[in-house]
C-alpha cells in the first residue's frame, strides 16, 4: 500500500498517460481534458437557447465518468493516504517565495497563498477567484484545457494545439514572472 503515497516515477506515470491516447483514439474519442466537461455540464443542465450548447452531449457522456473519478480519487486520496511528505521545493524557488513573504513550505502548497484565510484577502481573490475564471474562460476560448491540448491534441497532431500549449507555456511565464511578483 505504500506505493499509493509515494510519487510514482515517470516511466510508470508517463507511460499510462500516453496510452490513453490511442484508446481513445481507437474508441472514436478526439477530446481529452477537464474544460469539456464543463460545455457538458452545462449543455445537460442549461435551458436549449444557448447555440454553444446545443450539441449531442450524451455521446461522449464518458467524460463525465472521468471527471467523477478524479473527483472521488481526490476525496479518497486526501482523506486515506495520509501525506508524510511536502513537495521538496529547490532553493532557487524557496529563496524567491521567501523574498515575496512565503515562509511555510510543508504540504503540497503554500497556505500563506492557498488557505481559506488567504482568499478572504485581495490577493488571495485575485489569484483563485479572478485566477480561476480566467483559466476557466482562456481553456474554453482555446477550445480546450492544458490536459487536452497538450495530451490529446498534440498526439494527434493538431497545429492548433501546438500553438495553444505554447500560449499556456508563454503565459504562465508571464504570470510568474511579471504579474505574481506584483501582486505578492
Amino acid at each position: 500500500m505504500s506505493y499509493l503515497s509515494q510519487p510514482w516515477p515517470w516511466y510508470v506515470a508517463g507511460p499510462l498517460i500516453g496510452l490513453m491516447v490511442p484508446l481513445l483514439l481507437l474508441l472514436g474519442n478526439k477530446k481529452f481534458g477537464i474544460s469539456s466537461t464543463l460545455r457538458q455540464v452545462c449543455a445537460a443542465c442549461v435551458p436549449a437557447g444557448v447555440p454553444f450548447l446545443k450539441y449531442d452531449w450524451k455521446a461522449e457522456s464518458w467524460n463525465l465518468f472521468f471527471v467523477v473519478g478524479i473527483i472521488i480519487g481526490g476525496f479518497l486520496a486526501s482523506t486515506f493516504i495520509p501525506n508524510t511528505n511536502d513537495v521538496a521545493i529547490s532553493e532557487p524557488t524557496r529563496a524567491a517565495l521567501l523574498a515575496q513573504g512565503i515562509t511555510e513550505f510543508g504540504g503540497l502548497v503554500p497556505v500563506q497563498i492557498f488557505s481559506w484565510q488567504a482568499l478572504g484577502t485581495l490577493n488571495g481573490f485575485l489569484l483563485m477567484v479572478v485566477g480561476g475564471f480566467l483559466v476557466g474562460f482562456g481553456s474554453r476560448y482555446a477550445g480546450g484545457c492544458t490536459s487536452g491540448h497538450a495530451i490529446m491534441g498534440l498526439a494527434s497532431l493538431q497545429s492548433s494545439s501546438l500553438i495553444a500549449v505554447i500560449g499556456f507555456f508563454v503565459g504562465g511565464l508571464f504570470i510568474v514572472h511579471v504579474v505574481y511578483p506584483v501582486l505578492m
